[in-house]
């Protein structure tokens, strides 16, 4: 059986949060996120996101297994971690859709699935018709850090043919706590956007 997109609306969205925790934490726990999982931190992120205006929910099932999943919803309900560097470079948070996550398990990527994750929620966006800009985050990590991996290949040529570029100065830092750390460090996060 091929893996099939869904997008979950009401009860579906609400019912799908739980495991999409667990998805998060897995997948974020590899490099380059390293992020050493937190339940507490998950359920307050995902009440956040659940409580969203126009927030977009898909999801990769294979069989009755979820395997990966997309979200996005407007910056302006975001934390000020992410909006503030807008703000301070004068770019209205109300005209930008933001792309939280986009997750899927080693096996099911290279089929084609992250493009339609783009796809889904440009489209979520355009129907919306309130916004001018679609942006995403990611970690930027030093090149010779000791946990990345031999093989990584950086997803930036991706996300450029998407037509995505990372915008000078449009940076945050979040914190997380790393696997095998003790406490949390900042991250530095760039922004890539594009126009609607």
């Amino acid at each position: 059986m091929s893996p099939k997109i869904e997008i979950l609306q009401g009860q579906a969205f609400s019912d799908a949060l739980h495991s999409l925790a667990q998805l998060r934490i897995k997948v974020f726990r590899d490099w380059p996120y390293l992020y050493d999982g937190d339940v507490e931190y998950e359920a307050q992120y995902l009440e956040r996101f659940r409580n969203a205006k126009n927030a977009f929910l898909a999801v990769v099932l294979d069989g009755d297994e979820l395997v990966g999943a997309t979200t996005a919803a407007p910056l302006s309900g975001e934390v000020d971690e992410f909006k503030a560097p807008f703000e301070k470079v004068g770019i209205d948070v109300a005209d930008v859709f933001y792309f939280a996550e986009s997750l899927l398990l080693t096996e099911f990527r290279g089929l084609g699935l992250g493009h339609r994750f783009f796809d889904l929620r440009e489209a979520h966006a355009a129907r919306l018709g309130d916004f001018k800009h679609a942006a995403f985050c990611s970690v930027v990590r030093p090149s010779d850090h000791p946990r990345k991996p031999h093989d990584y290949r950086a997803l930036d040529d991706f996300w450029r043919k998407r037509g995505y570029q990372p915008i000078e100065d449009l940076t945050t830092e979040f914190s997380w706590k790393d696997v095998g750390e003790s406490h949390e460090s900042d991250k530095l996060m760039q922004f890539w956007m594009k126009d609607l």
